[in-house]
């Protein structure tokens, strides 16, 4: 308990007293409202998974049992259509890996969505943000069952510099299609 207060009180003001002086009292200066609650929320998630990066930075669904394959597919492109993000390609990794090996493989599927007009906005405001394009969700075979993974959108909403408004309505817009992707998707609703 004591230890976790430091981490999450003392170590981080200790730090912005260190890095004052280097630009960090600016950078926070030209952060989205709230994005200190989501950096809380991603250090909780971070340190609650032994410091698993990979699961503060993301989104889990547990597919409803019951819900095939199919279903979670419909789903997908039920919601793209309707939000006006695309599907851009697959990549049905578990039927390569049974191709190379020879041997049946647990279920691991990419599905890539993107909205242009808002990529172009997005890398145009920081050509560093090409590299989390487009879009994906991971339908993963574990051993308790099928499961939905994506990129935490509101870290990249809210933890980074202001958005212009108009950007940041339209990457608010992708960010509730793929929640409702993730959503609906789990439960196979199309």
């Amino acid at each position: 308990m004591i230890k976790n207060l430091v981490l999450r009180v003392a170590l981080p003001a200790t730090l912005a007293l260190l890095l004052g002086g280097c630009g960090t009292l600016n950078a926070i200066g030209n952060l989205e409202d709230g994005a200190g609650a989501e950096a809380s929320k991603m250090w909780d998630r971070w340190v609650d998974s032994n410091g698993d990066i990979a699961v503060a930075t993301t989104w889990e669904r547990k597919v409803k049992k019951g819900v095939t394959v199919d279903q979670i597919e419909q789903a997908l492109a039920s919601v793209s259509s309707e939000m006006n993000m695309r599907g851009v390609g697959e990549l049905p990794l578990s039927k390569e890996l049974e191709a190379r090996t020879g041997k049946p493989q647990k279920l691991l599927k990419i599905y890539n969505y993107c909205n242009p007009a808002t990529a172009r906005e997005m890398v145009d405001f920081s050509p560093h943000m090409a590299a989390y394009l487009p879009c994906r969700i991971a339908l993963v075979e574990k051993e308790d069952g099928l499961w939905l993974y994506t990129l935490n959108m509101d870290m990249m909403i809210r933890m980074g510099r202001k958005l212009p408004p108009s950007l940041k309505a339209n990457a608010l817009k992708v960010r509730e299609a793929i929640w409702l992707m993730m959503e609906r998707g789990s439960t196979g609703d199309f």
